[in-house]
């Protein structure tokens, strides 16, 4: 699809831009089929969006205010009306970016699972660090020797507890981030310009 035409980008930047309450993104297609994944055989309505589009709008979301209304402006070099296709098109995108939020929701669930079991197995081997470090230390009667062998073991539980802390520090929010971005593009507002060769990349009037 967009491999036909390799020296001519379908995606022309600028593609994005906004003011304080809108946040426009403007993209340049040859046709709306350009859109989609043409190796995709679902029905219209259900096709996931070419990679390439895909890509191009999600990275201009992302530079988007927060508290935009995202806007996803097509401006098509085909002139010729397609009245069964052209009112799908909204709805294909919004059902693209909700199965992808999701699918994301679904990521956030599992990695939530995973990390309490990585606790469960963190802690357990915390509190068996610890007995056996003060096993140790007991038997060896004390000294210096012992205590360097008791707080490795400690040393070694707490090791333990790294991917458990990371996972809930650090590893779930840019799930949840993006799940909130795939939400916001399920919400915005599609419109189709069939402005053939001389499309300008003007914003979507607010």
């Amino acid at each position: 699809m967009f491999a036909e035409r390799p020296s001519a980008p379908a995606v022309r930047p600028p593609a994005l831009q906004a003011t304080d309450s809108t946040g426009a993104i403007q993209l340049r297609l040859r046709s709306l089929a350009q859109l989609f994944n043409s190796m995709d055989p679902s029905p219209f309505h259900e096709r996931d969006l070419d990679p390439t589009a895909e890509e191009w709008i999600v990275s201009s979301a992302k530079e988007a205010p927060d508290a935009s209304r995202l806007r996803l402006a097509l401006h098509l070099e085909d002139t010729v009306p397609d009245p069964a296709d052209d009112p799908m098109v909204e709805r294909a995108v919004h059902a693209f970016f909700q199965r992808e939020a999701e699918l994301e929701e679904r990521r956030f669930r599992q990695l939530m699972r995973r990390g309490r079991k990585s606790l469960l197995i963190g802690l357990s081997v915390v509190a068996l660090a610890v007995l056996l470090g003060d096993l140790i230390h007991t038997a060896m009667g004390g000294g210096r020797m012992a205590d360097v062998v008791r707080e490795s073991f400690l040393i070694g539980g707490w090791v333990a507890m790294w991917r458990p802390l990371e996972i809930f520090l650090y590893d779930w929010w840019p799930i949840r981030g993006q799940r909130n971005l795939y939400l916001r593009l399920a919400q915005m507002k599609v419109e189709v310009k069939r402005c053939g060769l001389r499309c300008e990349h003007d914003l979507i009037p607010a």
